[in-house]
């Protein structure tokens, strides 16, 4: 960001720290060098970055402390001569949110500068609460001392360009209007499998689990960009609209549904990594679950996540009756493909539409000035654009979705399915 002229000269990057870390330490752990072919070790850049770059240690439960960061914030703004955005960055865990906006909120850190007139916003990195009764203390707190103007909550698999690509794909074509529904869509299966296990992250993955972790938090966020109603003002407003509507139609999944509608796992040897020979966390779910209104009635939607799985898959597949496939790729690799029983691939031209996505793509790469999700995620939010953002409404309604099956997945291991690391995909016992 530093290198394409995204990030303003002046920009300080704060990190906070209960340990006792310098900036240098911070730098020699973090591999930056691995994608030379972005020439992202670029010396100058590099230098744009140590020279940006400064750590503060402090309790994040000492009120007195907040006291002394906003000193440290003024001092900054005294020192540039000039009133700083600020953008406070929470990539902590679920339990800590709530102590620390309640501090930030009480000493003063909800403020504009103290000499003259600039945003402040709090970006805040999911899981939004552990369930839908934590989700909502969390969002009222976080609203007690934060409007939603000033909120913004990470979705970082609605940025990737894929999806975007997804969204615009829909808006470029309004005639596919008339086929994106159940008399001409038979299925959607949207999939985040990963070869990788937990690596390490006991703690965290162990509290929260596969179903909280990417279904709740990214794959419904996705489900609702692939099948809303495209607004026709393309305001952040109307976007957070649309996707909250298709959300509030998605039946909840009930006591009734469970047994049919959802599908937990938990590779073999998970129990040894994290110490805990009871744990009934979920390495891999799948739910199936449908949407309530004429266009999609019928239509079932597959959503699944998984670690330690044969591949490394993330994809959105929509399956039509005329045994077509549009096929969003998120990783490994990204794009848009139609794929046909007819046509050979590579030409990528599906019968049901007459559109080839290729040429699509060619349009669109030429306009992306950033090719990481997050990168987009820290640019949007400087600017002050919610549209890749999850609005307080859209968590509810996504945690309105799963909530049953996380209450009945905590308190016993029935239908728990035991997989090798390894596995293409774990099938129901039943």
């Amino acid at each position: 960001m530093f290198k394409d002229d995204l990030v303003h000269p002046d920009t300080i990057i704060l990190g906070i720290t209960r340990r006792d870390v310098s900036a240098e330490q911070l730098l020699a752990q973090v591999e930056l060098c691995v994608n030379e072919v972005d020439n992202v070790c670029d010396p100058e850049a590099m230098h744009k970055v140590q020279k940006s770059l400064r750590m503060h240690q402090m309790s994040l439960t000492d009120g007195a402390e907040y006291d002394q960061l906003l000193e440290l914030l003024n001092g900054i703004e005294g020192a540039q001569g000039e009133c700083m955005d600020r953008l406070y960055y929470l990539s902590i865990p679920p339990q800590m949110f709530e102590p620390i906006v309640r501090n930030l909120g009480q000493h003063g850190h909800n403020q504009s500068c103290q000499h003259g007139g600039a945003a402040t916003r709090l970006l805040i990195e999911k899981p939004f609460g552990y369930d839908l009764k934590s989700a909502t203390e969390l969002l009222t707190e976080t609203a007690e001392w934060f409007s939603e103007a000033q909120t913004y909550r990470v979705d970082h698999y609605v940025a990737k360009n894929t999806v975007v690509d997804l969204l615009n794909f829909r808006r470029s074509h309004p005639e596919l209007a008339s086929l994106w529904n159940q008399q001409h869509i038979t299925s959607i299966e949207i999939t985040a499998f990963e070869q990788l296990d937990i690596e390490g992250r006991a703690i965290f993955y162990d509290a929260v689990g596969a179903l909280r972790d990417v279904i709740q938090s990214h794959l419904l966020q996705v489900m609702a960009i692939a099948t809303m109603d495209i607004p026709t003002n393309s305001s952040s407003d109307d976007l957070h609209a649309a996707r909250l509507a298709l959300l509030q139609s998605v039946s909840p999944i009930t006591s009734d549904t469970i047994a049919s509608s959802a599908v937990r796992g938990q590779y073999n040897g998970y129990r040894d990594e994290v110490g805990n020979g009871d744990s009934l966390t979920e390495t891999y779910a799948d739910i199936t679950v449908a949407i309530n209104t004429p266009a999609w009635q019928g239509v079932p939607i597959k959503l699944r996540t998984g670690k330690a799985m044969a591949a490394k898959i993330t994809e959105t597949r929509i399956r039509f009756n005329d045994n077509s496939e549009l096929v969003c790729h998120i990783q490994p690799d990204s794009g848009l493909e139609f794929i046909t029983e007819s046509s050979d691939n590579s030409k990528n031209q599906s019968a049901t539409f007459g559109l080839t996505v290729n040429a699509f793509k060619a349009a669109t790469a030429a306009e992306l000035r950033y090719a990481d999700a997050y990168e987009r995620i820290l640019i949007e939010a400087n600017k002050g654009d919610h549209s890749l953002f999850t609005g307080r409404e859209e968590v509810l309604a996504a945690w309105q979705i799963v909530d049953h099956v996380v209450q009945t997945w905590s308190k016993n291991d029935n239908g728990l399915i035991h997989y090798e690391k390894g596995s293409a995909r774990v099938e129901s016992q039943s």
